[in-house]
This record gives C-alpha cells, sequence and structure tokens, in this order.
C-alpha cells in the first residue's frame, strides 16, 4: 500500500515517469547525484580495489551510477513512498558498487588461503593458531568451492557473505523475497561445509557467515 508521497518524492516519480517533458533532464539529475553516492561508497570500500585508480576508479563509479538509474527506472512502480526518493534511490547506487567491488575483488583475485574475507567466512577456524596449514588448505578448498556453486548462488554468497550487503537489500536488487535470498544463502553455505567434509575436514566449528 503506497502512502502519500512527500512534494519532493512525488515531483522525482512524476518526472522520471515515461513522456513527462522534463524526463531527460530529472533522469540527468537523478545519475549525477547517484554518481557521487557512488563515488563516495567506492571510495569508503577502496581498501577492496586493489590497484584500481584514476580512470578506472572513476569508469566503476560511472558503471555504478548508469546502472543504479536503469534498475530505479524500472522499478519506479515499486517506490512506495515509506522514505524519501532519494533515500529509497541512494540504496540501489549502494548495491551496484558492492556488486561491482564483489565481482572486481572475484575477478582479479579470487579468494585464496591469505584472504581477510575467509578467514572471517571460516570463523572459529581463524582462532585454531597450531593448525595454520590445516586452516589454509580448507581455506583453499572454500575457494575452489565457491567457483562450484550455481551462478544464482555465488551470487548471493559474494554479495553477502564477502560484501556484508544485507538479505534485504539483495531481496530488493534481484526482485526476489528474503525467503528466496536466504534458501540460495543456505544452500551455498551447505554446499561449501559439503566439500569440507568430502575433503576429510572437520566441519562442526564451521560457520560460513550467517547474516
Amino acid at each position: 500500500m503506497q502512502t502519500a508521497l512527500d512534494s519532493d518524492s512525488r515531483r522525482w516519480v512524476e518526472r522520471l515517469a515515461a513522456g513527462h517533458p522534463l524526463r531527460d533532464q530529472t533522469v540527468a539529475r537523478l545519475r549525477e547525484i547517484l554518481l557521487r553516492v557512488a563515488t563516495h561508497e567506492l571510495g569508503r570500500r577502496r581498501s577492496q580495489l586493489g590497484a584500481i585508480s584514476g580512470p578506472e576508479f572513476d569508469d566503476v563509479a560511472q558503471q555504478a551510477a548508469d546502472d543504479a538509474v536503469l534498475v530505479i527506472l524500472g522499478k519506479l512502480r515499486d517506490f512506495r513512498g515509506l522514505s524519501r526518493f532519494t533515500t529509497w534511490a541512494y540504496k540501489f547506487a549502494v548495491f551496484e558498487v558492492s556488486s561491482k567491488v564483489a565481482r572486481h575483488a572475484w575477478q582479479r583475485q579470487p579468494p585464496s588461503s591469505d584472504s581477510l574475507v575467509f578467514e572471517q567466512a571460516a570463523g572459529p577456524l581463524s582462532q585454531r593458531p597450531g593448525d595454520t596449514l590445516e586452516r589454509r588448505e580448507q581455506l583453499r578448498i572454500l575457494s575452489v568451492a565457491i567457483g562450484e556453486l550455481t551462478e544464482r548462488q555465488r551470487e548471493v554468497f559474494v554479495a553477502i557473505a564477502l560484501n556484508d550487503v544485507s538479505i534485504d537489500e539483495l531481496a530488493l536488487e534481484l526482485g526476489s523475497s528474503r525467503n528466496a535470498i536466504y534458501k540460495n544463502l543456505f544452500d551455498a553455505r551447505r554446499r561449501l561445509r559439503g566439500r569440507l567434509a568430502e575433503a576429510g575436514h572437520p566441519v562442526t566449528n564451521v560457520e560460513l557467515s550467517t547474516p
């Protein structure tokens, strides 16, 4: 059920609608705002971008802003006025940045035994100082196993477990339900634990990032 929109949000929705005489200018303004949001968010996540800088950094921000605008235009009718329009729109830019950062990290440097991400994902494994070699082998198996997940399972696991995207935010972006996203995450975690078990590693104390 849609609530009464504040005047600013109502203007955004009206002017972004197809056929409105100010649509092109409004889309350009929205993109400019989202580009600033994307640039800020990328700066906040710079440590996850490795050597990306300069034009390449700007290009990632531009892509995130462009993709966020397209998603917003496609979901315009879904806006219910539960928050200001710009607040609602910011979430899409942040998600696009999160997705692109995760994809960049995966493509350029697949998770390895030295990855802090997997130290977090493996939980108690990182607390066993006497088992460094075993931990490295377990993390290597996890790295391979992530590549064996289905595309959706990998997308969900990378976004939530590796890049701290919330389930609700991911469900909104993917046009899915919270339960469906959690099911994909659950299946991914079960598959990863299973691969550890197949390789002869105990999984009793392994938790793979519960949101």
